[in-house]
């Protein structure tokens, strides 16, 4: 194998096997090649027997050319100069036409009249990819004026912030679907079974003692009623079992020992306790706790109550 275009099939081959391989195998988001393992041992065999190709191709020509009278090998290297001498004939005369020079027996047209010690000038055209290039590079000026001095196009800083937005926008959308990226701004309230079970378990297991299977409270708060110390809904709930509760008397923080997801699921099951009646429910603690993003009733009753010191305004039905 002592040609170059026989280098050039060998790796245009492996190429092209591996672009296969790769396109044909489903792997999912992973690369072939790195999820397959085997497909090394795959390639490696399809690389011999590239090999093996030429060299038996090789050895067949060096063998048949042996073969041949001195004059039939005098004429076939004569053919194989030939062939070599044009295979990239075309590819040459496009450079020479870009580089736009003369040759260099044709000089004596280009030069110039005066010397300079004996050191004469040539009046050589500007190569034509260098002449075009700089035009190019003026109707990209122009067109760049245009879009950003006259007719006020987004400039750099506009599209760096808009970028960050965009990124900023598709974290957050993907934390939605990632569990364990979930925090207080993105938690939701999870109703699927599975994660109710799962949360169910965790508070069988670490949350029982204070509060009590049925969420009737004991060290701990009732979690039945509407009352709550720190606030209620699943984003105060995710919170206070991620930071904990009060300093010093409240529950302790979570965050150590559970996930983030495994923080919104025990959350979202121990809000399922509410409205619920347990065996024995401990007097209420703290305020009611009214969801801020919930409307009102439209038939909701509004009092005005004026006394002697202070004057307490509330809604009055419509």
């Amino acid at each position: 194998m002592k040609t170059f275009a026989s280098y050039l099939r060998v790796i245009g081959f492996m190429v092209i096997a591996f672009l296969l391989l790769e396109f044909t195998i489903d792997s999912g988001d992973q690369m072939a090649i790195e999820k397959y393992p085997v497909i090394w041992g795959v390639l490696s065999m399809l690389f011999l027997f590239a090999v093996a190709i030429e060299v038996i191709s090789e050895s067949l020509r060096s063998i048949l050319y042996r073969g041949l009278s001195p004059e039939a090998q005098e004429k076939f290297l004569e053919n194989e100069k030939s062939r070599k001498a044009g295979q990239f004939a075309g590819i040459k005369r496009l450079y020479n036409r870009l580089a736009g020079s003369k040759p260099l027996e044709e000089e004596g047209e280009i030069v110039l009249d005066h010397n300079y010690d004996g050191i004469r000038e040539l009046d050589n055209k500007l190569p034509p990819w260098w002449l075009y290039g700089f035009y190019i590079t003026i109707i990209f000026a122009g067109v760049y004026l245009a879009r950003y001095h006259i007719f006020d196009g987004v400039t750099t800083s506009e599209e760096f912030e808009i970028e960050m937005e965009d990124a900023r926008l598709a974290v957050e959308e993907y934390k939605k679907t990632a569990k364990d990226l979930v925090d207080v701004n993105t938690v939701a309230l999870l109703t699927d079974p599975a994660d109710l079970s799962a949360g169910k378990a965790i508070f069988t297991q670490s949350c029982v003692v204070c509060h009590k299977a049925d969420g009737g409270g004991g060290i701990g708060p009732n979690l039945t009623d509407e009352y709550w110390i720190l606030g209620g809904g699943i984003k105060n709930v995710f919170n206070t079992i991620s930071e904990g509760g009060r300093d010093g008397k409240g529950m302790v923080s979570w965050k150590s020992e559970l996930k983030p997801a495994e923080m919104a699921q025990v959350a979202s099951y121990l809000l399922t306790f509410q409205g619920t009646t347990p065996a024995e429910p401990k007097d209420p603690e703290g305020e009611i706790w009214v969801d801020p993003d919930v409307t009102p009733p439209a038939d909701e009753v509004i009092e005005v109550v004026v006394d002697s010191t202070a004057a307490e305004i509330g809604m009055v039905e419509n």
